[in-house]
């Protein structure tokens, strides 16, 4: 076997194993949120539920996360044909919508505050409480998504990715897709499941 097909087998179990690493992660991440939504509608049959709007900021979220995957999607596509600048633009692109998303949830954290909704103290009650935490987790992976999207920034504008090797950006595209498919089911369990 010559040299060239050994590293392209190499590149290509790498990505398998790193594709796989990432689907069980992803996997702890859906337990997670399958815990807290459960958890959640164990306590609201108990009673003693507050029910109160969504804020309105929530759905401007979800108009920026759904926008930020259609930005990020076409990335493994520019990166196979070998354009940095539009990898870049696409990072860039998607970073700006998660920092919309990010601001869009601390607005409809105070919208919730200023409807007398608060994560504890004596004035909260669980409902809020459960708000708070689901989309607090949520966002707290986001931020994670944010450090990819930059650490993916970086080594394409070293020139770490080409036509052959671009495995961290399907990767960091895959974990993106995800939380925005997440925030989707979120909002409509908190929606809907009142």
């Amino acid at each position: 076997m010559e040299q060239a097909d050994y590293l392209h087998e190499e590149l290509i179990r790498k990505r398998r194993t790193y594709k796989s690493l990432m689907w069980v992660g992803l996997l702890s991440v859906i337990m997670l949120f399958a815990g807290l939504t459960s958890a959640y509608i164990v306590r609201q049959a108990e009673g003693n539920w507050l029910y109160f709007a969504m804020p309105t900021s929530f759905y401007w979220s979800t108009f920026f996360i759904v926008l930020s995957s259609a930005t990020i999607f076409p990335i493994a596509r520019f990166a196979k044909a070998g354009n940095r600048k539009m990898v870049s633009y696409s990072l860039l692109a998607t970073f700006a919508l998660g920092i919309a998303f990010t601001y869009s949830q601390f607005s409809g954290w105070d919208e919730l505050v200023a409807a007398g909704v608060f994560f504890a103290g004596t004035e909260s009650n669980a409902s809020g409480s459960f708000l708070y935490v689901i989309t607090g987790a949520h966002l707290a992976h986001l931020a994670g998504g944010l450090f990819a999207l930059i650490f993916s920034w970086i080594k394409n504008a070293l020139g770490k990715y080409d036509s052959e090797n671009y495995t961290g950006l399907e990767l960091t595209a895959m974990y993106w897709h995800f939380l925005d498919l997440l925030w989707i089911y979120l909002l409509l369990f908190l929606v809907y499941i009142r």
